[in-house]
C-alpha cells in the first residue's frame, strides 16, 4: 500500500511542471497580444518620451491614422459568412438545372433509342442531367463564396497597411523611431 506521503509528494511533483508550463503559456499570450495591439510596429521615444506622453501620442496618432484611412484595427473587423453576398441578388438555380437536363435528355434519348426506348432514356437522362446541373450550381456557389472571401481579407489587409503606414508617418513626426 503507498503511504499517504507518498501521494502528496506525487502530485506536489506533478504540480510544479503544469505550474510551469502556464507560466509559460501566459507570458507568451500576453506577448503576443500586446504585438498584435501594435499592429506589428515597434515604436522607440528617440526624443526620450515619459510614458504618459508615450500613451497620448499614440492615441492621437491612431484616432488620426484611423480618420485618414477609414480603419480601426482596435474594432473587430467582420466577414461575411461563406455563402452570402450583401451586393449581388440571389440568382435561382434554373440555368444550370435546365441546361444539365437538357442535355441528358438528349444522351439519354441516344442510349435509349439504342436499347428500344427513347423516352425512358430521355426521362432517365433529364434527371440525372438535372442532378448534375445541380451539382455544378452548388460548385459555383462555393466558389463564389471562396472567392469573396478572398477579397474581403485582401481589403482588410490594404486598409491595416495603409494604417500602418498613417500611424508610423504621424509618430515620427512626433519624434518617434518606427520599425
Amino acid at each position: 500500500m503507498v503511504s499517504r506521503h507518498t501521494i502528496i509528494t506525487q502530485v506536489r511533483l506533478n504540480f510544479i511542471p503544469r505550474l510551469f508550463a502556464f507560466l509559460v503559456y501566459s507570458v507568451i499570450f500576453l506577448a503576443g497580444s500586446a504585438a498584435a495591439q501594435n499592429g506589428g510596429m515597434y515604436i522607440y521615444p528617440a526624443k526620450g518620451q515619459d510614458q504618459n506622453k508615450q500613451n497620448e501620442d499614440r492615441y492621437d496618432c491612431h484616432s488620426w491614422a484611423v480618420s485618414q484611412t477609414g480603419f480601426d484595427p482596435s474594432k473587430s473587423q467582420t466577414n461575411p459568412p461563406p455563402g452570402s453576398s450583401g451586393n449581388q441578388q440571389y440568382r435561382p438555380s434554373e440555368r444550370h438545372v435546365l441546361k444539365g437536363g437538357a442535355r441528358g435528355a438528349a444522351l439519354g434519348a441516344v442510349g435509349g433509342a439504342i436499347t428500344g426506348d427513347a423516352g425512358k432514356g430521355a426521362a432517365a437522362g433529364a434527371a440525372m442531367g438535372g442532378l448534375a446541373g445541380g451539382f455544378r450550381r452548388r460548385d459555383d456557389r462555393k466558389q463564389q463564396a471562396s472567392q469573396q472571401q478572398a477579397d474581403a481579407q485582401s481589403a482588410q489587409q490594404n486598409q491595416q497597411i495603409a494604417y500602418n503606414r498613417a500611424m508610423a508617418a504621424c509618430l515620427e513626426g512626433r519624434g518617434y523611431t518606427v520599425k
